[in-house]
């Protein structure tokens, strides 16, 4: 911060503050920084040619098709697109799913926003009943 002696020259000297802020050293350590990581970027990148082996992975299976359960405002559910009852779902989800491991299966629920809640409990019981516990809710993205 500097000081300006104020004043006329006869007697009294008056200290005023001097409010404005020096940028030019601020400006000089950037350019200096920006300098500085410019040459660091350069010498990180590899310059040695290396010829790298051919990688011999095994083919992995595609995951499996999702299974969605639907639930609509009414009380109706689907598994896919056929229509199921609560009381047969875990046996429908089952024959859906086919040979998979169903502890290890995940199911998506679609429910209506209107749909009641005893109506969703009923569902998820008939799932744990049949061995699904790895359920995930699906929703709408919210529009930005």
């Amino acid at each position: 911060m500097g000081a300006k002696l104020g004043g006329t020259g006869g007697g009294t000297n008056i200290v005023e503050a001097n409010a404005e802020i020096n940028v030019t050293p601020f400006v000089d350590i950037m350019l200096v920084l920006l300098i500085i990581f410019m040459v660091a970027s350069a010498v990180a990148t590899p310059g040695v040619e290396v010829k790298l082996p051919i990688a011999v992975a095994a083919q992995t299976d595609s995951p499996p098709k999702p299974v969605y359960i639907s639930i609509q405002d009414d009380g109706r559910v689907y598994i896919g697109d056929g229509e199921t009852t609560y009381e047969t779902l875990g046996a429908d989800l089952t024959a859906a799913v086919g040979r998979r491991d169903p502890t290890r299966e995940r199911i998506y629920i679609r429910g209506d926003e209107q749909t009641r809640y005893g109506d969703f409990m009923q569902a998820m019981n008939s799932l744990q009943d049949n061995g699904f516990y790895s359920v995930a809710l699906v929703g709408e993205d919210k529009a930005r």
